[in-house]
């Protein structure tokens, strides 16, 4: 389960943050995570639940933010979004593309006390 170790990352980065901010407790973490991440959020909450026990990040909300997956076609330039991983162009038919956004995994935000 690649989730446990994002949620180990993402554990790391806001106990670093709130470290280096003297904070005391960790209230939420905001995620951007891209429809292409493969993540399935309900597990990552789920081990960063586990992990988070006994820290400043315990009961921390986790906030996520989805991107959507973003194409640009490299023949005629069309921007459009991806589903079901169809990455054929919905105008010319080409099949090559440029990916924009929704391959995203970041802390976006913290908040801390």
């Amino acid at each position: 389960m690649h989730e446990m170790a994002i949620a180990e990352g993402v554990l790391d980065i806001a106990l670093d943050y709130a470290q280096k901010n003297n904070a005391q407790r960790i209230s939420e973490i905001g995620l951007l995570i891209g429809e292409m991440s493969g993540v399935v959020v309900e597990s990552l909450e789920f081990s960063f639940n586990m992990i988070a026990k006994g820290t400043i990040a315990e009961n921390a909300k986790i906030v996520v933010k989805r991107t959507p997956l973003i194409g640009r076609c490299t023949k005629c330039g069309k921007e459009f979004h991806v589903e079901h991983y169809d990455f054929w162009c919905p105008e010319c038919k080409d099949g090559v593309l440029s990916i924009l956004s929704g391959r995203e995994m970041q802390v976006e935000y913290l908040e801390v006390d």
